[in-house]
């Protein structure tokens, strides 16, 4: 029987869940875990979200999101930095020492997604900056709860409304003025695939101990109206799920691998039915290069 005992389902992939549904899909597929998002573990109220994972008996693999540090202005900061901070007690109480960090577009996007404002601040290196100094700020306060900020580079279409992080390189450099164990990078398939430079940045994080998550799903054309909802199963588009899952091995990782999809139809299926079908994608093309 292939292990599942490092398979981890993340909440987005069974959006039309309960935290309660998915972990119980997620247990009886023989999963040893599941990655949260908060907004499904604010429903479910954040004592009661420990409990039902513990008594399943899997692990919290992370706790998506928190970031979003971009805000030119004083209190569009200040809100930010509440909001991670809440985020990181959160991640301690549910058990996981890995807070993945969505950083943020352009103060010119209003909301992720949303329309560009005519004199929005757009400009990318002062954001970058910006992200920069707000880590610097929270990870004292992380380190005290034990929790570690992930950062997450996103594919660049996403640069001006989610993350003006766009590559693994830059993320690491980022990290660098910090110890491991406070500042982390996601190794996320979608996100990353296509850089040239991958292999050799994923030897970088593994050197440096920065390896904190292995999060893999497809990459699938046609593109969707929204980018976001492009994603699909492990061998439903162009990845080379083997090739990256052994240089992610040979960087000596061994955590969870977290699944996270965004897709519609995936949403709408039934959640045991996608469990199943991304357990069988796992075991064929990437737990035997783990």
């Amino acid at each position: 029987m292939t292990d599942l005992s490092r398979l981890s389902l993340n909440t987005a992939t069974t959006k039309a869940l309960t935290l309660a549904e998915a972990v119980d899909v997620a247990a009886e597929a023989g999963l040893g875990a599941v990655g949260l998002w908060r907004d499904r573990v604010a429903e479910a109220g954040l004592e009661n979200a420990a409990t039902i994972v513990a008594d399943a008996g899997l692990r919290v693999s992370s706790l998506c999101r928190g970031g979003f540090l971009t805000a030119a202005d004083e209190s569009g900061q200040s809100e930010a930095l509440g909001d991670n901070r809440v985020a990181i007690v959160e991640a301690a109480t549910l058990g996981t020492s890995e807070l993945v960090m969505v950083v943020g577009g352009l103060p010119a996007a209003t909301t992720p997604g949303g329309p560009a404002l005519p004199d929005g601040d757009k400009d990318i290196v002062a954001a970058r900056t910006r992200v920069a100094n707000r880590i610097a700020e929270l990870a004292p306060f992380a380190a005290e709860h034990g929790v570690r900020l992930v950062l997450e580079p996103l594919h660049p279409i996403f640069a001006a409304d989610r993350a003006v992080l766009s590559t693994l390189g830059q993320c690491l450099d980022l990290a660098a003025e910090f110890p491991p164990e406070q500042v982390g990078v996601v190794v996320d398939t979608y996100h990353v695939w296509w850089d040239p430079t991958l292999r050799e940045q994923i030897a970088r994080a593994g050197r440096e101990g920065r390896i904190a998550s292995y999060q893999v799903c497809d990459w699938i054309l046609p593109l969707a109206a929204d980018p976001l909802l492009s994603r699909g199963f492990m061998g439903d588009g162009y990845i080379d799920f083997p090739t990256i899952t052994r240089w992610v091995h040979e960087a000596g990782y061994a955590g969870d691998v977290e699944v996270e999809i965004f897709n519609q139809e995936i949403w709408d299926a039934p959640g045991a039915e996608t469990v199943a079908t991304m357990a069988e994608r796992y075991s064929r093309l990437v737990q035997p290069y783990l």
